[in-house]
């Protein structure tokens, strides 16, 4: 299976990976973006390693390691997390991982959020996209960093909390426990501002508090928002879900322009960055910038692995945000 682009950056006329992404995904060595193994050799080493005969177990993302210049499946201590398509009920199933892929690229290459490593595999067998990634919580010798995500900065659990405590805060109350945990608030806070913004306009109506993590800096003693995970566009999976996973203000609270509107538009992301403490014009250039890059995001998504019917769907649904995140000329 030759390809036409780099299947992490997306760089043109590359049959598998480009040297530059070698070097970050893989210290150099010449791993191909076929793995070495088939999707049912792939499911039996899952239900072996995981003790459970299930469908759900096969559908879990998993661990891989680097051996040589082969990737392997392993139950502990993986370098990658490696995540398959999902067998859920939802439109557009088969591009599930492109999504993610193209999305997380988006991010990064476009709107410089840092963003974990990513690109995408394939089965050997019949080339079944999976979504790969590279683990950002281990130190070089194999040991964990400090990460928590948001549910247990929180105290939130489904013990706890119920089925939903995922979506239990706001926006708001991350940014205030934010405030709490880290001293660098004010520029951790504006990273967290640009990562709500991303995932509006790109329709990730799915970012929950477990989809956000402080990270703790060893050469700082601090900690700080950890790079961005798990941002898709899920609108084109689920066309009926919300704008966003979280109410973007604590106890209630709408904006005047919520109340006429019934959704988010540019006034209530501009009175939210405020309430976290962001300097106006600081906010205001956040907004004009996320609304600034329609030409660039055009060329990077036709590039994309997603189906010519999805790319259209991805486009006009950012269409859609852009519009929303366009001010209103008084």
């Amino acid at each position: 299976m030759n390809l036409l682009y780099c299947p992490s950056c997306l760089k043109i006329n590359h049959s598998t990976f480009c040297k530059a992404c070698l070097r970050k995904f893989f210290n150099g060595k010449k791993v191909s973006h076929i793995l070495p193994f088939s999707k049912p050799e792939y499911e039996e080493v899952v239900i072996q390693q995981s003790g459970k005969i299930s469908i759900s177990g096969v559908q879990q993302k998993h661990s891989l390691m680097l051996s040589g210049t082969s990737l392997e499946l392993t139950y502990k201590g993986g370098e990658y997390i490696i995540k398959p398509l999902p067998q859920t009920v939802m439109k557009h199933v088969n591009q599930v991982p492109a999504n993610e892929h193209i999305t997380m690229q988006i991010a990064s290459q476009i709107y410089k959020i840092n963003t974990a490593e990513n690109a995408l595999l394939f089965f050997k067998d019949n080339y079944e996209p999976c979504y790969l990634t590279k683990r950002f919580d281990r130190l070089p010798d194999g040991s964990k960093i400090l990460l928590e995500d948001f549910t247990q900065i929180s105290n939130k659990s489904e013990e706890k909390d119920g089925i939903n405590y995922k979506y239990e805060l706001s926006y708001e109350e991350i940014a205030e426990l934010m405030e709490k945990n880290s001293s660098a608030y004010p520029i951790e806070v504006e990273k967290f501002f640009k990562l709500i913004l991303i995932n509006y306009l790109i329709n990730n109506g799915d970012a929950h508090l477990k989809n956000f993590s402080l990270i703790y800096n060893l050469k700082y003693n601090d900690y700080q928002l950890s790079p961005a995970y798990d941002i898709l566009n899920t609108r084109i999976h689920f066309p009926e879900e919300t704008e966003l996973a979280l109410p973007l203000f604590k106890n209630g609270y709408e904006t005047d322009s919520y109340k006429i509107n019934g959704h988010f538009l540019y006034e209530d992301f501009h009175e939210f960055g405020l309430k976290a403490g962001i300097k106006k014009n600081r906010v205001e250039n956040f907004l004009k910038d996320i609304i600034s890059k329609n030409k660039e995001i055009k060329i990077l998504l036709n590039k994309s692995f997603l189906s010519e019917e999805t790319k259209k769907l991805y486009n006009d649904y950012l269409q859609i945000s852009i519009k929303k995140l366009t001010p209103v000329s008084k």
